[in-house]
This record gives C-alpha cells, structure tokens and sequence, in this order.
C-alpha cells in the first residue's frame, strides 16, 4: 500500500498551511525520512506562465514559503524553481517569478531561486521512450527533489498534478518539441511517465487548497477543493489528486500510463488515506474538459472515412481576437508552427494542428479557447 496524506487546509495563511503541511509530512513519517541536513533540495513549483496566485493557475507561493521555511529550519538548503512555457531566459524568469509571488515567497522563507538557465543532456536509462533528456541544470546540481504542483484540469492531458508538473525540466521552448514529436497524447503522456521517472521526486506535494477547473491549465476558473496532498509516490498522489475532482482515474492519460508500467493500480485500493477522509473534499461537480477523441471509430469503417470524420470530430483552438493584445506568445510557442499573425492577430492552418493546445495554455488573456464538437459530445454518450 502507498500512503498519501490528505490534509484539509482551507486558507493560505502561513501560520496555518505550515502547520497542515507538517502535518503532513508527519503522516508520511517526517521530514527526516526524506531529507537530511546539509542536503540541496529544489522545490519544482508549477509555474506555468506570469500569473497573479489569485488566478490558480499556478502553485501558490505561500504554500512553497511553508513548505521551504520547514525544509530549510530542518537544516536543508532551498532552491525554488520552474522552467515555464517560454524562452528559458533570466529576464523571462525574473518576470514570472515577481508575478507569480515566488520572488517574496524565496525573500520570506530564506529559500533561493534558481536562475541557472543551462541545460545538460542526460541518458534516459529504462525508460520506455526517451533514449536521452535535455533537463534543466539545477536538476543535476541538487541532492533531492520535491514536487509541487497544482491540482488543476487540463485540455490535453485532462488532469494536470504531480506527474505532468515534472514537464518543467525540460528547459524552455524546447518542451514544444516534445509536443510535435509525440502530437498523439498515449505518446505524450508515456514521455511524461519518462520525464518523472528521470526526475525521481522524493516527495510530491499538491497544491489542492484552490484548484482550477474547465479551461486548464490557465484558461479555467479557481475552484476551492480545502486539501494539502503528499505522497512519495507522485503516481498515487495523481491518482488520489483525480479522485478529488470527479475524474474516473484510468482516465487521465498519464494513470492510464502508470496503470501499464504497474506504478500504481489507477484506484484506490492500493492507497492508504492519511489524516483527513477522501470523500469528504470530492467534488462531483467539478468542471473538466473532454480530451476523448473519436479513436473508438478505428476499424469500423473505411480508412477515408475515418479520418474524415476525426479531423471533422477534433477539438480545435478559437482565438478570440477581441481578447486579442497581439503578443505573438501562441505564434512563438506553437510546436508545428502553423499559426501566423495577420494585421497583429493569429490565424492558424487547423488542417495541421496537432491538439496541444499550447496556444490556449500560454495566452495571458485567455483569448484562446477549445471548441470541441456538439456531435463529438452526442457520439460519447451513444
């Protein structure tokens, strides 16, 4: 049985996140079970992109304060640290760190932020896809790591928490890569798998205490969900994470990966609940998107026909040009390249669009959304 603690906590007052973030590591055995004094510790926070706490779409910092002010009174040393969507530069760090709140959560609690932007190309030794990593270098340069995401929804992967929150060290732009080499989610989400078996968090943290629901990762609505999540096992906690909101966890592509590599079963009877009860803080109602695709249709009917009615059936990026500040973050982050400004607003050839939606996630004004079918929503329920 793999433990994850669930502990409620309802407010980002510091005093009392401190105290349910103790909490929960005494539920897991203490902080001494998983690091030492003397040992460097990056804290992999969610910092997706320059967004206000207030927005949810981000780790929140007074969560990251606590929890480096504990690490650190134990005796480790605390590097803060993210490669959001964007150019992996300093300046473009510097920003999203003040936005974010991660600048006074380094200043309040002692910790330090990484502004190490080199990268180093590591062997990918048993994993199942990835032969060989580009990852940040402060991943190389610490003892331990600790992730701490976010529970959020997600428009590609569905749920985005402890697993996919490890995307951040791969650095920059060259995340897009990763998504036009890998367009079908299976292989996405495999690569994934790769990137956190590779990062080997010590512990995974979630942020649940406000989540996001609909539009995620950036795009969607704060939620108030009350709960601090841990677990040793980022794949448990995912699955624990996804229970919370409703989701039926072999679902979400990156369980349904863990379920096939037998990191987890993908339900709860290999996890033991610690401190609060799960069906306590479940909200039924929370708002996720549909990621299904018309797959089922394969064999069933001629080739040409198929693909006519996916490419008819997929979801698509709508870009809202009155939302519209002509940034060109969408044209610059699209991994195909296939969107261009014209009179300084985007257009894009959705005939060679893969489904990443990495425009809507990285648009700071939400003039990105996903228009996903009527008839796909009929089809799913036949």
């Amino acid at each position: 049985m793999e433990k994850v603690a669930l502990i409620a906590c309802s407010t980002y007052e510091i005093e009392i996140l401190r105290n349910a973030i103790q909490n929960a590591f005494m539920e897991l055995g203490g902080v001494e079970k998983y690091i030492q004094p003397g040992e460097k510790v990056l804290l992999k926070a969610n910092l997706l992109m320059k967004k206000n706490p207030e927005e949810a779409a981000t780790t929140h910092p007074a969560f990251v304060q606590a929890l480096a002010e504990i690490l650190i009174a134990h005796g480790a040393s605390v590097i803060i640290g993210d490669s959001p969507g964007g150019p992996f530069s300093e300046k473009h760090l510097r920003g999203v760190y003040k936005v974010c709140g991660m600048e006074a959560a380094a200043e309040a609690s002692g910790a330090a932020l990484n502004y190490d932007i080199g990268h180093v190309e590591v062997k990918g030794e048993g994993l199942k896809l990835l032969k060989t990593l580009t990852v940040i270098n402060v991943l190389e340069d610490v003892d331990k790591v600790i992730s701490v995401s976010k529970l959020k929804t997600h428009g590609m992967a569905l749920f985005t928490g402890a697993v996919k929150n490890m995307f951040g060290i791969i650095p920059g732009l060259l995340k897009a890569e990763y998504h036009f080499k890998m367009p079908d989610i299976k292989d996405f989400s495999d690569a994934l798998l790769d990137i956190c078996q590779y990062a080997n968090p010590v512990l995974s943290f979630m942020d649940g205490i406000v989540g996001m629901e609909g539009e995620g990762p950036s795009a969607g609505t704060p939620r108030d969900i009350g709960v601090v999540l841990a677990s040793a096992s980022p794949y448990h906690l995912d699955v624990v994470g996804a229970s919370l909101i409703g989701l039926v966890p072999n679902e979400v592509p990156t369980i349904a990966r863990s379920i096939e590599r037998q990191l987890c079963a993908g339900t709860l009877e290999d996890i033991e609940i610690l401190g609060s009860s799960l069906s306590s803080f479940i909200k039924k109602d929370f708002r996720v998107p549909k990621i299904k695709s018309v797959s089922f249709l394969k064999g069933k009917m001629p080739k040409f026909i198929e693909r006519s009615l996916n490419q008819l059936l997929q979801p698509k990026p709508v870009f809202l040009h009155e939302l519209c500040i002509g940034c060109r973050d969408c044209e610059e982050s699209c991994p195909p390249k296939i969107i261009r400004m014209e009179e300084n607003r985007p257009v894009a050839d959705l005939d060679h669009c893969i489904r990443c939606f990495c425009c809507q996630e990285l648009c700071p004004k939400k003039a990105v959304r996903i228009h996903r079918p009527w008839l796909l929503d009929k089809m799913m329920k036949w």
